[in-house]
């Protein structure tokens, strides 16, 4: 697996899908996750390149996800996609191990700035 899209809306986690499409990204294999606790479960199965989070999700949210994912030492990026702006949660964030923080609503070129540093140009 390529990207793993963790977002507890169904819709946004296709809006996220075509905007790495719309970025240049194409042929990569994209795994799905409506939260923290499931994206864990999906993360340990396939160990994609890159994960796409969201922050607020019911059972585990954004934030408690990357802490899973750090506390097994892992370096996988990991990126949020969130409506929540405030200089404090991009802190916390990037604190705790993120790559980098994309507050909704973003473009394919938010997109493309994000991910073509880890997986290269499109």
């Amino acid at each position: 697996m390529d990207i793993l899209l963790v977002d507890d809306s169904k819709t946004m986690r296709g809006i996220m899908q075509r905007t790495i499409r719309q970025a240049g990204f194409r042929g990569l294999s994209v795994g799905e996750a409506e939260n923290g606790a499931q994206g864990l479960e999906q993360f340990l199965a396939e160990r994609p390149k890159v994960i796409l989070s969201d922050w607020n999700m019911p059972e585990m949210s954004g934030i408690e996800f990357l802490l899973q994912v750090r506390a097994s030492d892992n370096k996988v990026p990991f990126g949020f996609i969130t409506s929540e702006a405030s200089a404090a949660i991009k802190e916390q964030a990037m604190n705790a191990g993120a790559s980098f923080v994309i507050t909704k609503p973003f473009s394919p070129e938010d997109m493309q700035t994000a991910l073509t540093p880890i997986l290269g140009k499109c």
